[in-house]
């Protein structure tokens, strides 16, 4: 397969020695910020949606992080092969899948839920693609909290919703994979330019019939920047940026942070309350991520 013109970074896997313990931090920073953006992104997605319905939100997330990107990057079409653009095309569905999946989930069944089911993706994602017994520890220990933050079973959700939201668990798993490949790929956040304007696409026909002309009143198009901003552009271009330093299986495990940055994010603009499980459950997750982290730098030292 024919790499991109412009500079890569190189690939960093599970086999593979990583940077220096020392900089890791820069990658588990970048992972957490982008975490708590997409997710207090997304509790305002959940106000937005009485106006625009789920896939309206969904649009006008994707078609205006799109712009936003699009003049910021400037990227260029030109110099790429076939098996690039293979990325973009994938890359961009994953983006697109998982948010028109997670948004009709959170439409049906309370935020914290919709995410800690969605986690599950990225969870069984680092299960399959790590080598180390370590990471499965910790990605056990993560799936434990994930399920005591879901009370200890999900029956008493819409199925229909709790359908979405492992669906989109799916999807989530897809995008981490083509996110670190268009890193490597493409310069810069040039990649996740061209992958958002392609998910744009590919919602906008299922966001005019769902939500009309109610998607130009002037109101509704700024909420709907603010949920791009915080939610694709930001969160995604960090992401993409952690993913070209951090191995897969350690972001995927990062990612079990979502469900209490939710919990969090549901509490402080929805007022959904907390309980004391709901803080045990997020004291698991977050010991899990850590673990995972400070494995994954030992493990770094000892290859140096």
């Amino acid at each position: 397969m024919a790499p991109a013109a412009a500079p890569t970074a190189p690939a960093v896997g599970p086999g593979t020695a990583g940077p220096p313990a020392g900089r890791r931090l820069g990658p588990v920073a970048l992972v957490v910020a982008g975490g708590l953006s997409v997710q207090f992104g997304s509790a305002v997605a959940v106000l937005l949606m009485p106006r625009a319905g789920a896939l309206g939100v969904v649009t006008l997330r994707l078609v205006l992080a799109a712009a936003v990107l699009l003049v910021v990057c400037r990227p260029k079409v030109r110099g790429y092969g076939r098996a690039d653009w293979g990325t973009i095309v994938a890359f961009g569905t994953a983006m697109a899948g998982m948010n028109i999946l997670f948004y009709q989930a959170a439409d049906r069944i309370p935020l914290g839920a919709a995410v800690t089911l969605e986690v599950l993706g990225p969870l069984i994602l680092s299960v399959v693609a790590s080598r180390r017994l370590m990471n499965l520890l910790w990605a056990g220990l993560a799936l434990g909290g994930v399920v005591l933050l879901g009370g200890g079973g999900f029956d008493r959700l819409d199925p229909l919703g709790a359908a979405f939201a492992l669906a989109a668990g799916a999807m989530w798993a897809a995008y981490i994979v083509f996110s670190a490949r268009t890193g490597r790929r493409f310069p810069q956040a040039d990649g996740l330019a061209l992958a958002m304007a392609f998910g744009a696409v590919l919602s906008l026909p299922l966001g005019i019939a769902e939500a009309g002309d109610k998607l130009l009143v002037p109101s509704t198009i700024g909420l709907g920047l603010a949920v791009a901003l915080m939610s694709s552009v930001l969160p995604y271009t960090l992401e993409l940026l952690a993913l070209r330093r951090l191995p897969a299986p350690t972001f995927a495990i990062l990612m079990s942070l979502e469900p209490a940055i939710a919990a969090a994010a549901g509490f402080l603009i929805l007022s959904q309350a907390l309980s004391a499980t709901d803080a045990l459950a997020i004291a698991l997750v977050i010991g899990a991520s850590m673990g995972a982290v400070r494995t994954q730098a030992r493990a770094a030292r000892r290859a140096e």
